[in-house]
């Protein structure tokens, strides 16, 4: 009989201790583990919830969110997940229960999961005796009962999404050469930072980061308010080819191919075609968006070998300050609409890249060449009337001009003939002028135009004094010969304007995946 009881025992304590383990390892549960490939064979009644729409409202709801897992931390018998979708992260708390609801396989499961996997987090909303600081929905956490991964990270990470989010630690300098191997990895406070080549080069990864997230929403903004203006103003959208024959406004900075037998090259702006749409075929207000392309062996913080141009053209009546206008409204129109539409995107970017809020005037600060000259030669630099701005002395104008007007945003026309496109028409009270002008932001050039000749005898004149063969602009200068309207406009380079308005000290920032003369990867 004493034998029976102790067998009873063992056997009862052995069953005891396999419920324990099977409790432990979240046996019969199926509130953790990898998912099964998504391949679209089944819709489920599901309800999913933004990140972004966390908040203390939904405070005991039960909610499913998805996103990229970017951090974890274990702490005894739990763990804190910080998951981000977008521009937004929210953090998990999964601690161990007795009720073996939460399993300690399931918190060693998701303790195991590589950085960066696409996770499915499910839980009740709650709200945290202190605000999150590592999230950005700080008022809020998710209490975890099940968490599933997607897709997981299969390689290592090149950099750690937290280093690669860091504040910055300096200014980059903003003028002159840039070499993308000079840039040093850990700064004087001692914190790792990534550097633009790394970034670069890992830009799928490079892009999570909220900053640029915001930074490339922003952009999309820009695009939309450019139409939204300009749509409203009339202007039509056109689309011109980007491989033509011979260069598109004359130099040797393109990029050539053979056509099928016949020179070709890549468009360095849709000028001839935007001229012929507006002026000779009947559409008189015309915009376009589109890649241009610049073979510049420029290895610097401004220039790229393929930027996206917004341009537009439109006819005059009389002067070409009626082109002026419109572009004076239009980049009012931008810069106001981004400061209403693009509130989390501007601090997301300031928390990583600060920068001062743009200063703009209305109507547009209008100065003429020789006004932006003469301000330089009072302050000292050497600046004349008749020569082209190097890029010191730009910045040194901006500067002056902020000083002088307080604002980061003007114009300047009347620039010298020389320095100017063979299609520009020429100044009828100076010869050695033209009908042009340059828009700035912080001392940067980030748009060119002028009013166009439209009389083909004399955009031959001016094709021959830039040694422009007639033959390759034959059908151009054909299109004006049945009668042209008088028009005008201008080409602005996107990038320019988004990494300017936010202050960045590298194009690269603001170009999805640039192009230079030492990248065309990814």
């Amino acid at each position: 009989e004493k034998a029976r009881k102790k067998e009873e025992n063992r056997r009862l304590r052995e069953e005891r201790e396999k419920a324990k383990a099977a409790l432990l390892a979240g046996a019969g549960k199926d509130n953790f583990g990898d998912t099964k490939m998504i391949q679209s064979q089944e819709i489920t009644e599901k309800v999913w919830t933004d990140i972004k729409d966390l908040k203390p409202k939904l405070n005991g709801q039960e909610v499913l969110v998805r996103g990229h897992l970017q951090t974890i931390r274990s702490v005894g018998k739990g763990v804190f997940v910080l998951v981000r979708s977008a521009l937004f992260t929210v953090q998990g708390v999964c601690f161990e229960t007795k009720d073996g609801a939460i399993s300690q396989a399931m918190i060693k499961y998701i303790s195991g999961l590589p950085s960066e996997s696409v996770v499915d987090m499910k839980g009740k909303v709650s709200i945290p005796d202190e605000p999150i600081a590592a999230a950005t929905q700080k008022m809020v956490e998710i209490q975890v009962s099940s968490f599933h991964c997607v897709c997981k990270a299969k390689l290592a990470l090149p950099f750690q999404m937290e280093d690669a989010c860091r504040a910055d630690a300096v200014k980059e300098a903003d003028v002159g050469e840039y070499n993308e191997d000079d840039e040093v990895a850990v700064a004087a406070d001692g914190l790792v930072r990534v550097g633009q080549k790394m970034r670069l080069d890992y830009r799928w990864l490079d892009l999570r980061t909220p900053a640029n997230q915001s930074i490339f929403r922003i952009e999309s903004m820009v695009g939309h308010l450019f139409r939204e203006c300009l749509m409203k103003k009339d202007f039509v959208e056109i689309h011109t080819p980007k491989l033509i024959g011979g260069a598109s406004e004359g130099g040797a900075d393109v990029f050539t191919l053979d056509y099928f037998g016949q020179p070709a090259c890549l468009a360095m702006s849709p000028q001839l075609h935007k001229q012929m749409t507006a002026a000779c075929s009947g559409f008189e207000r015309v915009f376009e968006t589109g890649p241009v392309f610049r073979a510049e062996n420029s290895n610097t913080r401004r220039h790229l070998c393929e930027f996206t141009g917004f341009d537009l053209e439109m006819v005059i009546h009389e002067h070409y300050d009626e082109v002026l206008e419109v572009f004076s409204d239009l980049f009012i129109h931008i810069f106001d609409g981004i400061n209403e539409r693009c509130k989390d995107e501007l601090e997301r970017v300031r928390e990583q890249h600060p920068f001062e809020d743009l200063k703009y005037l209305r109507p547009t600060l209008k100065l003429t060449y020789a006004e932006g000259c003469a301000l330089l030669r009072e302050a000292g630099v050497d600046q004349d009337d008749y020569e082209d701005l190097s890029t010191k002395n730009e910045k040194k104008l901006g500067d002056l001009v902020k000083e002088k007007y307080g604002t980061d945003f003007f114009f300047m026309d009347k620039y010298p003939l020389s320095v100017r496109p063979f299609y520009t028409m020429p100044c009828p009270e100076n010869p050695k002028l033209s009908n042009s002008y340059d828009f700035f932001i912080r001392g940067q050039e980030i748009l060119s135009g002028a009013q166009r000749v439209h009389e083909p005898d004399m955009i031959e004149e001016r094709a021959k004094v830039w040694d422009i063969e007639l033959k390759d602009i034959e059908a151009y200068v054909n299109s004006f010969r049945h009668g042209a309207l008088p028009h005008g406009g201008g080409g602005i380079g996107l990038e320019r304007v988004v990494m300017l308005f936010l202050g960045l000290p590298n194009i690269r920032k603001s170009a999805w995946f640039p192009r230079t003369p030492n990248r065309i990867a990814p």
